[in-house]
């Protein structure tokens, strides 16, 4: 008897080690096609969809950050254009595409605006992506044309308080940080203005420096070429500290409001569940291209500066980002069909 028990203990021991052995190998297989997909990836064309039109900030740093992809991964990146909804057309599609990381969308605030700024949406901006990786900011500035009273802002603001409603601002259409910058001036300075929507930056920037309208807020990668030319001038920064390109321009901090900052970031974005190993990769190529001699080069001519960091911290920075600019939405009463 005592012997069949000893048996039958070093039998159970036996089939133990075999149910803890194949329990590990099942471990170990089954996360052997994320590393080899990781491994293998890519092994076709990438896409990256920019959800506006060819030649603005968006669209130029979604070519140079490709160019840095196909050189770093070996593999052909195409940047395509689809514009529309603002943003949305190009968001949706890239949210329905194949999380595998051969389809990302170049995002930007206005994918986080979005989130408030429409009633409904075929998507939920705060699930239905993946953050890859940030890739670059540029501050806001408040433009001043001929048509804008004073010198400085302390001269406007003396003046649009002195008249409650005699001006205006432009802005490339409702719920575009350039008419939500502006609306959060409204509110930190208690001023009244009137908002008028124009389809796109661009017109916007021509009635400024036309005299039809008062001011406006945009990047300064945008602002800067008209600046140098004389055709602008910038009453205010909207960062942290003041701005190398223009150093004698106060930030809004300065000037009495230290939670008036407002940055126009760009980073890749693709659909939700995609594999942790392909995001890893993507990030950890679009740090590294961020740190090269060509992205720095173009960053500079962009006045824009590296926002290097984890997915995890894109991830944290865009819920961030849904939360602040929802409650300026909020409170500007802005919407959009």
């Amino acid at each position: 008897m005592i012997h069949i028990r000893k048996t039958l203990k070093a039998r159970s021991r036996r089939q133990a080690l075999a149910g803890a052995l194949a329990t590990l190998g099942a471990v170990t297989l089954a996360g052997l096609p994320t590393v080899a997909q990781a491994q293998a990836f890519p092994d076709k064309p990438m896409r990256i969809v920019v959800p506006f039109g060819a030649g603005g900030a968006v669209d130029i740093i979604a070519r140079a950050i490709g160019q840095e992809l196909a050189k770093r991964l070996g593999q052909p990146v195409v940047v395509e254009n689809r514009t529309g909804a603002s943003g949305n057309i190009a968001a949706e599609h890239v949210i329905k595409s194949a999380p595998d990381g051969y389809t990302l969308l170049m995002a930007s605030p206005g994918n986080a605006v979005n989130a408030t700024l429409f009633a409904k949406l075929p998507f939920n901006p705060a699930t239905d992506y993946t953050q890859v990786a940030l890739i670059a900011g540029v501050p806001t500035a408040m433009l001043a044309g001929p048509a804008t009273p004073g010198n400085n802002f302390k001269e406007f603001l003396a003046a649009a308080k002195a008249k409650p409603g005699s001006l205006n601002f432009g802005s490339g259409g409702a719920g575009t940080t350039e008419h939500l910058s502006a609306e959060m001036l409204k509110a930190a300075a208690g001023l009244q203005m009137t908002h008028i929507a124009y389809k796109g930056g661009a017109p916007a920037m021509n009635d400024l420096m036309g005299g039809q309208i008062n001011l406006m807020f945009t990047n300064l990668s945008q602002a800067l070429p008209f600046v140098r030319a004389g055709k602008m001038r910038v009453f205010g920064v909207a960062s942290a500290e003041r701005h190398p390109a223009l150093p004698d321009v106060p930030t809004f901090v300065e000037l009495g409001y230290p939670d008036f900052k407002v940055s126009v970031w760009w980073g890749l974005m693709g659909p939700a569940k995609m594999p942790e190993a392909v995001v890893s990769k993507l990030n950890q190529t679009v740090n590294e291209a961020m740190a090269g001699p060509d992205m720095k080069a173009r960053l500079e001519t962009l006045n824009a500066t590296a926002m290097n960091g984890s997915s995890k911290a894109f991830a944290e920075f865009f819920q961030r980002e849904i939360v602040s600019w929802g409650a300026v939405v909020k409170a500007s009463g802005a919407k959009a069909d």
